[in-house]
């Protein structure tokens, strides 16, 4: 390796609207970043986007990487993550034959119950027990059904990153188990069902290598050096779907350690040490490549509805005229679209208030207060299956700009709460590479050593007791709904005061 500076590692996020890259030491300096926008083409239940254009966006984001101050002779290595469940089919060549089916795409829900109907006693053991028709296999069993000539000419499934990781290395790559969960891969023993494609009739020739996150599967090559400004030979590990992604940018790898994402919608995603099975289908779990698990859902309440519902406000104002309202008396469920996922399967559940707000700032202060409960209600949940809650829980996302409501999801759970510097997917992505290749000490010491911590919020204890009246009325709200189980009511309970 020439060139005078430290030891750099990529990551590069494809996300659904966009391509990030991120560039970073071994002491989680930031040295360059590049971004570049994709576009999807949506109607209904479809949702595709162009593979293509993912090429040429990582290009131009990685460039832009380089050309900001990093050195792409000192990159040593890079990771690719993507979103969850998006795939298409390549020819013999790896060139991408249809459109690429984003995570979203609900066009496959026959294919998800015959996929359910023969793979039951596999997803069983799995842990998720079922697959959503928006998941891969689905989808693949979907894509194979309209062009039944696809093994005969040796097309093969290749999910997103795998599109990107082909073009890098300019030959065949394997998938890694995380992009491949959704797929049916069994990330416990690497491999497919074989048992479970054949009932389907998927031929094994369609599928994919499988390996874990982090295995090296080539260099960049040549070509690809050329178009993206990286340097020939620069390894390439393979990487992880951009939730799980996200979490090792949080720095959230420790057994028992939690990633709570607030964007749009929230994501839960922790560290145990064993799978966790769940028999209500909520939570499923990736497989770490320090060889634990990462338990996670994903909730359909979340800060969507801020922009929905106060669209043009003075947030900042808004917030500080809610503050002095928490604890509010007023109970929202914040539904951001209807039906719930994660802490419990509704799906014909809806938003509600236990009555009329008094002016929008009680407003906003529920809808904070609602949304934090339902977090509670997801540690509760998750703590009932068995999973190792003890540990550091890590906010991310885009809600926590917004300083009252980091300090109220701390008081809500009654525990300290800690907010990274530059927690992203592409940092997670670096944080892989990194560990990949043992400079570093493995994954658990390169997280640590290059997520940044900002600042830690300790609880209020004299707000928790109304909150757990507050939390426990919620609960009992959605058991008279036929929503949330008695079980899962009664042991959340458990955890109130007296």
């Amino acid at each position: 390796m020439t060139g005078a500076g430290p030891d750099l590692w990529l990551g590069v996020d494809l996300g659904t609207q966009g391509v990030r890259a991120v560039a970073v030491t071994s002491d989680g300096r930031l040295l360059g970043t590049g971004r570049s926008p994709l576009t999807s083409h949506r109607r209904g239940e479809r949702h595709e986007q162009d593979p293509e254009q993912w090429w040429r966006a990582v290009c131009s984001a990685v460039g832009q990487a380089c050309a900001a101050g990093a050195d792409p002779r000192r990159i040593r290595a890079l990771a690719v993550d993507a979103t969850s469940g998006t795939l298409t089919l390549t020819d013999r060549h790896g060139t991408c034959v249809t459109p690429g089916l984003m995570y979203d795409d609900g066009r496959a829900a026959v294919e998800a119950e015959q996929v359910n109907a023969l793979g039951e006693h596999q997803w069983a053991r799995a842990g998720y027990r079922r697959m959503q028709r928006s998941w891969g296999l689905p989808k693949l069993r979907w894509l194979l059904d309209r062009y039944p000539h696809a093994a005969a000419e040796g097309w093969r499934l290749a999910h997103q990153s795998d599109v990107i990781n082909r073009r890098l290395v300019g030959h065949e790559v394997p998938t890694d188990t995380s992009n491949a969960l959704k797929s049916g891969a069994d990330a416990a023993t690497v491999t497919w069902p074989e048992h479970v494609f054949a009932a389907l009739g998927i031929p094994s020739g369609v599928l994919p290598g499988l390996v874990l996150p982090g295995t090296p599967i080539g260099e960049v090559c040549a070509g690809a050096a050329a178009e993206c400004g990286l340097v020939p030979g620069t390894l390439v590990v393979a990487g992880m779907t951009d939730g799980c992604a996200a979490q090792l940018g949080s720095g959230a790898t420790a057994v028992g350690s939690w990633n709570s994402v607030l964007g749009t919608t929230l994501v839960l995603k922790g560290v145990t040490a064993d799978l966790l099975h769940d028999p209500g289908g909520v939570v499923y779990s990736h497989r770490s490549p320090s060889g634990h698990w990462l338990p996670g859902g994903a909730s359909s309440t979340g800060a969507g509805l801020v922009a929905r519902e106060f669209a043009g406000a003075d947030l900042g104002r808004l917030t500080d005229e809610a503050e002095p309202l928490l604890p509010t008396g007023l109970l929202r469920y914040p539904l951001v679209s209807p039906g719930e996922r994660f802490p419990f399967v509704a799906p014909d559940a809806v938003a509600f208030s236990s009555r009329e707000p008094v002016g929008r700032a009680e407003d906003f202060a529920a809808l904070m207060q609602g949304v934090a409960y339902l977090e509670r209600l997801c540690f509760d949940y998750v703590d009932l299956l068995g999973a190792p809650t003890d540990g550091a829980v890590v906010l991310t996302g885009g809600a926590t700009r917004n300083p009252v409501w980091n300090q109220l999801r701390a008081d809500v759970l009654q525990r300290p709460v800690s907010l990274p510097r530059h927690a992203q997917p592409a940092l997670g992505m670096a944080v892989l590479a990194a560990g990949a290749c043992g400079g570093l000490g493995g994954l658990d010491r390169a997280a640590a050593a290059m997520v940044l911590p900002d600042r830690v919020l300790e609880p209020r204890p004299s707000h928790r007791s109304a909150h757990d009246e507050g939390y426990a009325r919620l609960l009992g709200l959605l058991v008279r709904r036929g929503w949330l189980s008695g079980t899962v009511a009664d042991h959340a309970r458990e955890g109130t005061a007296p």
